[in-house]
């Protein structure tokens, strides 16, 4: 029977051996740690956000990161260290502006077609994940920025997502727990949030009933190429599969390159915050629709009733995963600002790598090798597009493996 490894357990992992086992794939499972999503699948931000589809490759990037370079607190940080993956990294990302507007396009498409997938895998399954589907309010707060939005708008719609410009007072109207001085916004009703950490758990306990041979806290030493298969050491121990899967987040591109493939994922560190809105009048004052402040880069998502997640930032500072104060400050700042009446006596911080390539795309597809297949470098899009993407690289690889099949009888 066929045999298939999936490297990694966050929710591209996890969607992927999902996806495959639905096709009557024997799949095994292989993550580092004890349990599913421990890493960046963690503590999101929690949005499903088509909306926020636009990739990073345009000059204002590049002129925001230039100008926040002194401030440890900006939303965009580089740390001007110089290395050779950092640099490599950079040098890609500039090249691929001019695929910007494309791009763009291409992740909307890809959003849209992931809610289709996670919705039905989440009422398939019976997984409860927060899921709260009251849009995303994206807020500025100057006229630059609000014209500025309406043209990453006009790329969205090409790919099929409608979002509306609202002034001031309709703003108010839709999330009216929200303070501070913004010129106006764009909602989208059809985005929508969820716990990231407890859809993958739960997609991982399907997994498992599925038939999916779960190998948890098991780290992967070593793939080998070997007469069209692929050999995964585990330590001592090493299994032959039909194919694999890599889905391992930022360490996609050690694994890729033990197989010849460069992968120039990037490790983006992110921020977020959970806060506990263990009162009423926390729970009344905090925010029912999700946002993004574009001026702060800074994403909210309210989470069940008690709690109330923030997150954002981006930081290029190498494999890190320090949780630093001064990057955690800003983000309790906000919630004081904008929500002044909620209590920020609990806050849990926490930090993750986001994996990027220098597109901003996913690579979604096969190795050079046989039998090798990736699905991984989703940046800050994980949660968003993991269920298309997942049943876009296990069509491939059941396609591919049932011809071997066929071939082989």
């Amino acid at each position: 029977m066929t045999r298939v490894a999936v490297l990694g357990a966050g929710i591209t992992g996890v969607t992927t051996a999902y996806a495959l086992a639905k096709r009557g794939v024997n799949v095994t499972l292989i993550e580092r740690h004890r349990y599913a999503a421990m890493e960046t699948s963690y503590a999101n931000g929690g949005q499903l956000s088509a909306s926020h589809a636009e990739v990073w490759n345009h000059k204002a990037t590049i002129w925001n990161a230039l100008k926040w370079m002194a401030r440890r607190d900006a939303p965009l940080l580089l740390n001007p260290t110089p290395g050779w993956h950092k640099l490599s990294w950079f040098a890609e990302f500039l090249a691929a502006m001019p695929a910007y507007e494309r791009n763009t396009v291409a992740t909307a498409r890809m959003a849209i077609a992931a809610r289709a997938h996670l919705f039905a895998w989440a009422e398939a399954e019976h997984i409860d994940f927060d899921h709260r589907r009251a849009g995303i309010l994206h807020v500025y707060r100057d006229k630059a920025g609000f014209e500025r939005a309406a043209g990453v708008s006009r790329l969205l719609a090409q790919g099929g997502l409608q979002r509306r410009a609202i002034t001031r007072q309709e703003m108010r109207a839709i999330e009216p727990t929200l303070q501070g001085d913004f010129y106006g916004g764009y909602y989208t009703d059809s985005d929508s949030t969820g716990d990231i950490h407890k859809f993958t758990s739960g997609l991982a306990d399907a997994c498992a009933r599925l038939g999916v041979a779960c190998r948890y806290g098991t780290a992967v030493t070593a793939l080998a190429r070997e007469h069209g298969k692929v050999r995964v050491s585990v330590g001592e121990d090493s299994s032959v599969f039909d194919a694999v899967v890599i889905c391992a987040g930022t360490a996609s591109r050690a694994m890729a390159a033990m197989l010849g493939d460069h992968v120039n994922v990037y490790p983006v560190k992110g921020y977020s915050i959970t806060v506990q809105l263990d009162d009423a009048a926390s729970r009344a004052a905090a925010p029912k629709v999700s946002l993004l402040d574009d001026a702060t880069k800074l994403v909210s998502s309210r989470l069940g009733e008690d709690r109330l997640r923030v997150a954002g930032t981006a930081e290029f500072n190498g494999y890190n995963e320090d949780i630093r104060a001064d990057r955690i400050r800003p983000l309790v700042r906000w919630v004081e600002q904008c929500f002044p009446d909620v209590n920020t006596r609990k806050v849990i911080p926490w930090a993750g790598l986001r994996p990027m390539l220098p597109d901003m795309l996913p690579k979604v597809g096969p190795g050079k090798a046989p039998g090798v297949y990736y699905n991984t470098g989703h940046g800050h899009l994980g949660w968003t597009l993991a269920a298309a993407t997942a049943e876009m690289v296990s069509a491939m690889v059941n396609t591919a493996v049932a011809s071997s099949s066929a071939a082989d009888r």
